[in-house]
């Protein structure tokens, strides 16, 4: 049967300090700021920010939640990884880096005949960079990382899980994958072409803990899987329940996309996400991506308030607008903030 999902559309992170969480991922990932807005769920106000390649491709879009009210449990049922590939001959370089950057890391290794490197964003979020020379996909430039060493996107999250084989079913049978290779304790799925942002890859730990599911900083929290749109969304949640994942969400309008959730049977959380008509670029211009905060219209009376709730954050030089910011918009009409004391979320 033909299955809805055509690849990975984002992941999405819980860090620490806003700051810290900005200058890692534009700096030492080296991936383009796109959209500063907030969380919309719940009684807090937060950062909601989103980084990509240059174009804002699903398919290159890390998420992240700067949360320091309550710290992640790393586990089993979490994404372990974030995966982006760069091209092949490049680890040198980015050993280079991030020494440089003064980040920890493993050094070269390989899984699957891929060359990659491990490190950690500083709330202890794990990312990877791995070689793949049939990578097509332009990267972001920054001053210190060119086009040729650039990130050009996911390859695929590494997903811990204590069980494979309901996992595996799930992949397969409700999601459309296939299963290409074992490598030790890595089990890999991929879908379509395969390959760069087709691919997922089960880290089997029978005896680790499970993590935490929600909220937390150092830790992950959904991996959204890419559809074409509205009609093949629905498609995918109508098959999740023919499955028997009755615990399959309504749609629910992300405003850039829309979305469906669903708790897979090793516990990591899925999205299927449908980019909705002008993408990342709806509500802000495309050469303005990421350089303001956006509010709701009827929140900009409110704006001082909100930012006094939220640590300030200084966007990369290189991000300056074009031109002048015009006003936001957004679909949310109505919220209640509480805030929090500010020594409770100091750095």
């Amino acid at each position: 049967m033909d299955y809805p999902v055509t690849g990975l559309h984002h992941i999405t992170a819980c860090a620490s300090g806003a700051q810290e969480d900005v200058d890692f991922f534009t700096q030492v990932v080296g991936q383009r700021l796109i959209k500063q807005t907030i969380l919309f769920d719940g009684r807090y106000a937060h950062y909601h920010l989103y980084y990509a390649n240059g174009k804002a491709e699903p398919g290159t879009v890390m998420t992240t939640f700067p949360y320091q009210r309550v710290k992640g449990r790393p586990g089993s049922g979490q994404i372990q990884a974030t995966v982006y590939t760069v091209a092949k001959g490049t680890l040198t370089f980015w050993i280079d880096h991030l020494n440089k950057h003064r980040v920890v890391h493993r050094g070269i290794h390989e899984r699957f005949g891929q060359n990659f490197v491990h490190f950690e964003h500083p709330s202890g979020l794990a990312i990877e960079v791995i070689e793949d020379p049939n990578e097509k996909r332009d990267g972001w430039v920054t001053p210190e990382i060119a086009h040729s060493e650039s990130v050009r996107g996911f390859h695929g999250p590494l997903l811990s899980v204590r069980e494979v084989e309901e996992e595996e079913r799930f992949l397969i049978e409700a999601c459309g994958f296939r299963k290409t290779g074992v490598d030790g304790a890595y089990h890999r799925f991929e879908i379509g072409t395969g390959g760069a942002n087709k691919t997922l890859v089960l880290l089997h730990e029978p005896t680790k803990p499970s993590g935490s599911w929600g909220f937390g900083a150092g830790t992950a929290h959904h991996v959204a899987l890419d559809v074409h749109d509205d009609e093949a969304l629905a498609q995918q949640k109508g098959l999740f329940e023919e499955l028997g994942y009755t615990d399959c969400s309504e749609i629910k309008d992300r405003n850039y996309f829309h979305s469906i959730y669903v708790r897979s049977p090793g516990g990591i959380l899925v999205e299927c996400a449908a980019t909705a008509p002008g993408g990342f670029a709806r509500d802000e211009p495309f050469g303005q991506l990421g350089t303001h905060l956006l509010l709701p219209p009827w929140f900009e009376h409110r704006r001082a308030e909100i930012l006094g709730m939220l640590d300030p954050i200084r966007v990369p030089d290189w991000h300056a607008p074009l031109t002048a910011p015009a006003t936001a918009a957004s679909r949310r009409t109505d919220a209640t903030f509480i805030p929090v004391e500010r020594e409770a979320v100091a750095r």
